[in-house]
């Protein structure tokens, strides 16, 4: 064999060596094209998020994830994200142009490899989203997300004068869809600020085929262990997508004294 089909034959391996050696990044980048890869430059802490400002090639964002160990120099993936544009941390007792909420980031990218859905962002920043007792936990992404579980009250109240029963509307809840209903119970759950509504989950003893908890949005106040009247219009088969669903939901309710 002479020098030149030596060289010849040791070029043919260095490019077999080249494509091999970079095999593995291709595959990884086609079998999930959705996936970003960022550089993190700051991060911020609080209660239960952590921050990172992050760059992608040129852009530069930042992200929201349950709170977790981060430092800058470190390289994470991540996918899909709810964007929230003028979000307000009061922890943090600052303004964020955007900021992109993820369930989670990670440095090893094979661990994304289902879609994600966003979390959803509450401007009292605790990771609580607004959960029903009749959720149909699959979105069209094809993301499923695990029912919660509520647990039933002891809790008994009478209902207000020309209002209804959580039993009644479950039981009937054709006839009340589109209409302005009156409930009293005891708020069971209160979750401000998600998607610009509060959330509150009122139960009043009383219930239908196992359903026993009504979901409220409002732009009014309370808390856990309240109780209050509720006068809202009623909404069936919600779906707010990434997995959130509600047969029956009451919608912009007031609290009636």
């Amino acid at each position: 064999m002479n020098i030149k089909n030596s060289l010849l034959i040791l070029g043919v391996f260095a490019v077999l060596s080249s494509c091999n050696s970079k095999s593995p990044e291709k595959t990884t980048s086609s079998s999930n094209p959705n996936l970003h890869k960022v550089l993190v430059e700051d991060v911020l802490q609080t209660t239960n998020y952590t921050y990172l400002h992050v760059k992608e090639n040129n852009a530069e964002n930042w992200l929201a994830v349950p709170a977790m160990q981060a430092k800058s120099g470190e390289t994470y993936y991540y996918q899909g994200g709810m964007t929230m544009n003028n979000f307000e941390s009061k922890e943090l007792k600052r303004s964020f142009e955007t900021v992109i909420f993820l369930e989670k980031v990670s440095a090893d990218p094979t661990l994304l490899d289902k879609p994600a859905a966003p979390a959803m962002a509450t401007t009292a920043e605790n990771s609580a989203t607004p959960a029903t007792a009749n959720p149909t936990p699959a979105d069209t992404a094809g993301y499923t997300r695990p029912a919660p579980v509520i647990e039933k009250k002891e809790v008994k109240v009478q209902p207000a004068k020309g209002g209804i029963t959580i039993a009644d509307l479950f039981a009937k809840k054709e006839s009340f869809a589109g209409k302005t209903v009156k409930i009293t119970g005891q708020v069971t759950k209160y979750t401000p600020g998600v998607m610009g509504k509060n959330w509150i989950h009122i139960q009043d003893g009383t219930e239908s085929n196992k359903k026993f908890d009504l979901a409220v949005t409002s732009s009014e106040e309370t808390k856990i262990g309240d109780k209050v009247t509720l006068e809202g219009k009623i909404s069936l088969n919600k779906d707010l997508g990434y997995g959130y669903f509600f047969d029956v939901l009451m919608e912009d309710a007031t609290i009636k004294q």
